[in-house]
């Protein structure tokens, strides 16, 4: 029988990003009535999935970035000896499991999931192209659901916005009186978690005195930088590095 498990034996080296999208998740949407375009139910939802891959699946990623329906998390090791087949499956089940007792939900969900080959400096211009494309999706989701209020068909209104450029979705949305650069920053530019240092109050029973203790604890940060900026860009070198800023 293992001899026909042809990719069981499939594996990859470190560093990769396992990237998790949700399946038709539009389902799941109706089924909660979400708000649209942006659910703040949702994205705290995603975001304490992320908090769990990093902190509580055994998995052990350095870190996680999400928005929308997708999570990446990035390795610098990796579990199950790299096994492809392995790290889809156990952190696709992972977060479809995690979602479904966060959003206390009966309806089945899914997650698909996919190793990409990394290296530090990609690691880089992976990021930046994962937050480039919330930036456009959180252009697209405002101006559909502004077009569908508005009466028009929801196939039509997506079909009406292919290939329009990012200033001219700006510009539309600005005409009605919405600026998409003010609205709520895990919106435009996702939500990063890693580790962090911080200083915590403790207690030595040697001396009885009261002392303070760095401890490593999971930051969930709804409000990142652009990775493009020097700002950004620092902190993925010091996460990519395994390092705690």
């Amino acid at each position: 029988m293992e001899s026909r498990e042809i990719f069981s034996g499939l594996a990859t080296i470190p560093p990769v990003f396992l990237r998790l999208d949700g399946r038709a998740f539009h389902r799941l949407a109706r089924s909660l009535d979400l708000t649209r375009p942006f659910d703040p139910r949702f994205c705290r939802a995603m975001a304490e999935v992320s908090e769990r891959l990093v902190a509580e699946s055994g998995l052990s990623p350095l870190f996680a970035y999400t928005f929308s329906d997708e999570i990446s998390l990035y390795f610098a090791t990796l579990p199950f000896s790299g096994r492809v087949e392995k790290l889809d499956s156990v952190a696709a089940s992972y977060a479809a499991s995690s979602l479904t007792l966060v959003l206390a939900t009966s309806e089945p969900l899914a997650f698909d999931a996919r190793v990409v080959q990394a290296s530090p400096d990609y690691a880089e211009t992976y990021l930046q192209e994962r937050q480039a494309e919330a930036w456009r999706n959180h252009m697209n989701a405002w101006c559909q659901e502004t077009l569908v209020r508005e009466g028009m068909d929801p196939r039509k209104a997506a079909d009406s916005l292919k290939g329009l450029p990012s200033e001219a979705l700006h510009e539309m949305m600005f005409s009605r009186g919405v600026n998409l650069a003010k609205t709520p920053a895990w919106q435009r530019r996702g939500v990063l978690v890693y580790r962090k240092e911080e200083e915590r109050a403790g207690y030595n029973p040697v001396t009885g005195e009261d002392v303070a203790a760095l401890r490593r604890v999971v930051r969930v940060d709804p409000d990142p930088p652009l990775f493009t900026a020097p700002e950004g860009l620092a902190l993925i070198r010091s996460l990519v590095r395994g390092q705690c800023p």
